[in-house]
This record gives C-alpha cells, structure tokens and sequence, in this order.
C-alpha cells in the first residue's frame, strides 16, 4: 500500500518539475535542520532518510531528495552514494565560493577582503602566540621550511602558505576563525601569483618567507605583540605588491 502511494506521489510530481515548487524542497530543507537541532545531532550523526522526511511532510521523494542535495551543497549534509546521510562537520569551502563569487562580480574587493582578513588574523596571531601547542609552533616552524624549500615552485609555496595562515586559525582556539581564515583559500589564490610574481628577485622572494618566519618564531616565543608586528607586517608587503600591480 505505502509503494502505490509514493508511485501516486511520485507521479504527481515528478522529479523534472520539483524547480517549480521550490517552496516545498524549502519546506523539507527547515524539517530537517530542525530535526538536527532539536536531536542535538551533531557531527557524523546520522539522519533518517529522504523518504522519512518525505512521509512527514507528505512531498515526492524526489523534492526530499532535492532538499538533501541542497542541504548538501551548503555543507550542512555530508551524503554519499549508498550510505545514509550525515551531519556534515563544519567546513569552510562553501564560504570561500561565496567570496570568490562576489569578488567576480564585483561586489566585493580584493582590498576589502585584505582589509577584513587582515582585522581576523591580527587577533588569531594573538591568540595562537598565547593557546598554541607545543606540536602546532613546530608545523608552523616545519611550514616555513617547507616553504624555503619549495622556493622554486610558486604553486607549492602557495600550498604551505595557506596551510600556515589555516593552522594559525586553529592555534587560536576558536572554531569560527578557523572558518573564517579557511574561507579566504579561493582569494588567497587568486592573488598569491599576482603578488609572487610582483618579487622580482630571489632575494624578494625569501623576503616573503622570512616575514612568516618572523611570524612562527613569535608564536614559538609566546610573545604575542611582536606575533602582531610581524603579521601587520607582513600584510602590508602583501598589500603593497598588490597596489603595485594595480589588484587594489
């Protein structure tokens, strides 16, 4: 009996037409983030099915399985093929696309980013150089060599270098500021050649490593204000190579 009623229902709604009811993809979208919520689901826990939430709410499984690819691309589910549905743990790359996104058109700037990123990681050095680990001051440490190591391949640089600025963030403390440094990943790369490539010389270019050094070696010392110095610092490099370049 439950199969000839979702047949009805699927036929009454089939999955080509769920783009015009968005209201009832939102519809199951709302139950099941407040299911999670009022479950205190957290990351990794499992959901019911789509057709759980389609029978309560009385939609084709189809629309309940558009609202799971919705809730999915936000990063607030994790669903995979053959496998129920998870609570996804917090990410922060759905963030950096709406970034990337409004920098392309042009509602947001490169330099208003820096400016934003800038206020962030200030506070993030701070509170690393005062809640960092003993084995995160060494990745930070091991980074930079690797970046001095790898000083022939911009694009390898880059890799460490987000890795650096993400694993301050995480030194801090404070989940949100992992998120938010993580969702400067697509600007960081947009710019990071623009401002490389702006360093003409070796010499230039170890300038650059040299200033993260100065920033791991006041993280490793706990000294908090001369970590903010040095990023300061190093911002205004960065910025400065930039303008040069015309970027902001």
């Amino acid at each position: 009996m439950n199969n000839a009623h979702d047949s009805v229902r699927e036929t009454e709604l089939p999955e080509e037409k769920i783009a015009s009811s968005p209201g009832l993809v939102d519809q199951v979208v709302d139950e099941v983030r407040t299911y999670i919520h009022q479950n205190n689901l957290g990351p990794g826990a499992m959901l019911p099915s789509e057709t759980t939430f389609a029978d309560r709410l009385g939609v084709s499984r189809p629309v309940a399985r558009e609202a799971y690819r919705a809730l999915a691309a936000l990063g607030i589910l994790d669903v995979g093929n053959g496998r129920r549905a998870r609570v996804a743990v917090p990410d922060a790359s759905v963030l950096s696309l709406v970034l990337d996104h409004t920098v392309h058109i042009k509602q947001l700037s490169i330099q208003q980013i820096f400016d934003v990123r800038r206020t962030l990681e200030l506070r993030t050095v701070n509170l690393a150089s005062l809640r960092r680990s003993n084995e995160e001051a060494a990745k930070l440490l091991g980074l930079v060599d690797e970046m001095r190591r790898v000083s022939e391949s911009p694009n390898d640089v880059l890799v460490f270098d987000i890795a650096f600025h993400e694993l301050i963030a995480q030194a801090s403390r404070n989940p949100l500021y992992s998120l938010l440094i993580g969702s400067f990943r697509a600007a960081t790369r947009q710019t990071f050649h623009i401002g490389w490539n702006s360093r003409k010389t070796k010499e230039s270019r170890s300038e650059s490593i040299d200033n993260h050094q100065a920033i791991a070696d006041a993280i490793t010392a706990q000294d908090s204000t001369r970590a903010e110095a040095a990023m300061s610092s190093h911002f205004d490099s960065a910025i400065n190579l930039l303008i040069r370049a015309g970027v902001v």
